[in-house]
């Protein structure tokens, strides 16, 4: 039997842009996503059961609609499969905060594509597994792909967009955000005019690539616009996707770590590195690269 462990990322949005409401109410973003080398914990164990069984340390998340479970047989439906060909048991071990717009249930779907697809000897692309994550949720193509990219459309259209890889101090308020009542408030930004790909010079957290949720979000959790403005006194400072989390940048961890230790008792973060490749994907290729008689771990 075979065992893998991988980290499933956490993502930041280093801009977030509104550039407009679509016909069918969804609305059309550009934003640049770039990955961190924290994340969640996912292993999956192969066995004999023809079954894909989920456990998690939040017994809560224990379900059928659990993203995991729902990438899981998505995979089967795109490929005609009524069983898994093996028997997998998914374990998440949860680190990355529920609702604070690190990604973490988009991120655990995209890793249990490209693991599952590997366990199962499936060879599906990556524009494949993209179109199956796009089904699951709008941010899961960008953790299929895996690499720093701008997102456009409705965040189903990537460009690869490499940056320097600095590093994070992430700030995890306790709050979850409610992102349906977000994208249907009156007062959301909706017009930042798009960027052409060309044009776009992201050199960090300026006026000129901002979050357009910030401001909305901030004016309705005060933990949120409290870590914020705890930042703003050490560096810029950007909420990721549409919140809770916020962060700032540092060129080196010990920077990022000296903040860190002023943290107030009442506050909650972490230090991480960014990455342009996602270490998901850099982990399974490391896998894929062994003997298979040498996979358990």
């Amino acid at each position: 039997m075979t065992a893998i462990t991988l980290i499933s990322p956490a993502k930041l949005n280093l801009f977030l842009h509104i550039n407009g409401r679509l016909a069918n109410g969804y609305h059309e973003l550009q934003s640049l996503f770039h990955f961190l080398d924290y994340g969640d914990e996912m292993t999956f164990s192969t066995n004999d059961s023809s079954e894909v069984t989920l456990s998690c340390n939040l017994v809560e998340l224990e379900s059928e609609s659990n993203l995991v479970i729902k990438a899981a047989n998505a995979l089967l439906v795109a490929n005609q499969l009524s069983v898994p060909p093996i028997g997998v048991h998914i374990d998440v071990a949860k680190k990355l905060p529920l609702g604070g717009g690190v990604g973490g249930g988009s991120s655990n779907a995209a890793t249990a594509l490209i693991a599952l697809n590997w366990l199962w000897h499936l060879n599906m692309n990556t524009s494949q597994l993209e179109s199956i994550g796009n089904k699951i949720g709008a941010d899961v193509p960008i953790f299929v792909r895996g690499e720093t990219s701008i997102a456009e459309g409705t965040g189903e259209k990537l460009m690869p967009y490499p940056i320097e890889e600095k590093w994070y101090l992430v700030l995890t308020p306790d709050a979850h955000v409610n992102t349906a009542q977000l994208f249907s408030a009156p007062d959301l930004p909706r017009d930042t005019k798009k960027q052409l790909l060309a044009e776009i010079d992201y050199t960090g957290l300026t006026d000129e690539h901002h979050n357009d949720f910030e401001k909305l979000v901030v004016s309705k959790y005060p933990t949120v616009a409290k870590a914020r403005n705890w930042l703003l006194e050490y560096a810029p400072s950007r909420m990721t996707g549409t919140g809770a989390c916020v962060f700032s940048v540092f060129d080196t961890e010990a920077q990022a770590r000296e903040v860190l230790q002023k943290l107030p008792e009442d506050m909650t973060g972490f230090v991480a590195k960014g990455c342009n490749n996602s270490p998901a994907h850099e982990q399974l290729n490391w896998h894929i690269n062994q003997n298979l008689g040498s996979l358990t771990q």
